[in-house]
């Protein structure tokens, strides 16, 4: 379970394009130490501003009126806007509000209101998104996913091509037959003088598997940030007076044309009951030929000279040009192979049942928590369908699972399958995840159904109960959060749109009496260093 920062980070800000390396994570701002007294006062006035209503829905307008302003900005610039206005989440809910009512009249005038909150394709939609994944419940969904780890991991899993004996999921089966052995093994880790550890592994297992396997068993007592990544630790092997270090790749892979094989627990003849040690060592004292110390364009390099393979090979491209992806030859090969496999899918479904029963019980118990904001915002879409005449159920129904159902575990297709309304025909040819729930998808539809009738009758979430509840989020959070790098990152949309935001600003009576153009230019000499024309 992650602090509030690290959440957020993974939430908002690990799908851009920098991943892990975007600035709103790093908090890294590259400003001169001569300029930072001046940027950062600069910059307080830039949150004044954006506090100001009029500026913002001006500025959001302007943008969203921009051809080049993509999908994919607007997901990143929303969530720039929840940080830097995490200090005053009543107010984000108010901008957020104001500009959902704007886009159900587009949708209820335009005469498809069904479409509405399918995609977030607007800044509001991913404001709302992250305005619900604000208050999460993310416990009986880590029950689930360890109890799918569990399973999982049991058999063998290939390294290179994702795919596993043991999964709920057709497309990730693995379908050859791997002959494997489990083996216990004990570790004992260097200058920890603890006790040694037994760990359970395959022999088929990769050295990074065995390695993510240790650091799971020793280290699970303690919070996950503090885990070694498997690929800062080294694994070493003492079967007499020798000691071997053990690697994915090194001088001893087999080799075969073209072709490697990543080394495994069995290719170095391990065995059960073996002693394996593991010390926490940088990347310079780590073996030169280990695939851990590469860097990822040589790393990309070595894959493309010496293709890597685990368990099953892939097929060479001539044999792939004949079998084309798609191809009749192909689907039928593919349903043979589903057909085949359907009862070790169902095996692993058998075993995993009651953790998905816990995880629907938890997430939709009658009576159960329901944050805030859910029964707030449920309660809000409804007051909107009879404001706009709108009778039809299943619309409002689609509003709900649309934003409600994205903000739970969209990772799990039969969870939104429970949330929709439409009923599936199924035939031979449907997906494996749909055959394999056939028979539970009604009673989870009506689980959800029973769910959104009692959040219907809950009693009423008031305008200042839930000020209440933000701004305790607001209190115990905002301090944590790189506000001052989102407002600098927000200004660099003014910065690109200056002149279509000033001629907005100019335009609007409300901004002309408030001199919101005035004030924005002042911030823009300060900020590019700039004499303007004033």
């Amino acid at each position: 379970v992650l602090d509030y920062k690290t959440y957020t980070d993974r939430v908002f800000f690990l799908p851009s394009k920098d991943g892990d390396k975007d600035v709103m994570i790093t908090g890294k701002l590259d400003i001169p130490e001569s300029r930072r007294p001046v940027v950062e006062q600069a910059l307080y006035q830039f949150s004044n501003l954006l506090n100001s209503k009029c500026f913002l829905i001006n500025f959001i307008h302007t943008l969203e009126n921009q051809r080049e302003f993509s999908a994919r900005a607007k997901v990143y610039f929303a969530s720039l806007l929840t940080v830097a206005l995490h200090g005053k989440l009543e107010y984000y809910t108010d901008i957020m509000r104001t500009l959902f009512l704007e886009l159900m009249e587009q949708y209820v005038v335009a005469k498809n209101p069904k479409l509405m909150l399918r995609r977030s394709e607007t800044v509001v939609e991913r404001m709302l998104s992250n305005w619900m994944s604000i208050s999460p419940s993310g416990w009986p969904l880590y029950k689930l996913f360890k109890a799918i780890k569990h399973q999982v991991e049991k058999g063998p899993v290939d390294a290179v091509q994702k795919k596993a004996k043991y999964t709920l999921n057709d497309t990730g089966l693995l379908g050859d037959d791997v002959e494997y052995t489990p083996l216990t093994v004990s570790v004992i880790v260097q200058d920890e003088g603890v006790d040694a550890v037994p760990v359970k592994v395959l022999n088929c297992d990769t050295i990074s598997q065995v390695k993510e396997k240790i650091v799971d068993q020793v280290y699970r007592t303690q919070p996950c940030s503090r885990w070694p990544k498997a690929d800062s630790v080294v694994l070493e092997w003492r079967p007499g007076s020798t000691a071997q270090i053990l690697s994915d790749l090194d001088l001893t892979s087999q080799r075969e044309g073209r072709w490697r094989r990543v080394n495994t627990l069995m290719h170095y003849n391990v065995r059960d009951g073996a002693t394996l040690i593991l010390s926490k060592v940088g990347v310079s004292q780590q073996p030169e030929d280990s695939q851990q110390d590469l860097p990822g364009e040589r790393h990309a390099l070595l894959e493309e000279e010496n293709r890597v393979w685990h368990l099953v090979r892939p097929t060479d491209e001539v044999e792939e040009g004949k079998c084309k992806r798609g191809s009749v030859k192909e689907k039928e090969r593919t349903k043979a192979i589903t057909e085949i496999y359907l009862t070790r899918l169902l095996s692993v479904k058998g075993t995993l049942q009651q953790f998905v029963d816990n995880f629907f019980q938890s997430v939709l118990a009658p009576g159960g928590a329901v944050p805030p904001a859910v029964k707030y915002f449920f309660d809000f879409l409804d007051e909107q369908a009879e404001k706009h005449d709108i009778r039809d159920e299943d619309t409002v129904h689609i509003w709900k699972t649309n934003r409600w159902g994205s903000a739970r575990p969209a990772c799990l297709p039969t969870f939104m399958d429970a949330c929709t309304r439409t009923e599936h025909k199924l035939s031979r040819d449907s997906p494996s995840n749909k055959l394999l729930y056939a028979k539970e998808i009604s009673t989870y539809k009506k689980m959800v159904e029973d769910y959104y009738k009692g959040i219907r009758q809950m009693v009423q979430v008031s305008d200042q109960d839930m000020n209440t509840h933000l701004a305790e989020i607001s209190r115990a959070h905002t301090d944590s959060l790189n506000t001052l790098v989102a407002l600098h990152q927000l200004y660099q949309y003014t910065q690109k749109y200056y002149d279509e935001i000033i001629n907005a600003l100019e335009e609007d009576p409300a901004a002309q009496k408030m001199q919101l153009a005035f004030r924005l230019q002042q911030i823009a000499a300060a900020l590019e260093n700039k004499v303007t024309d004033l």
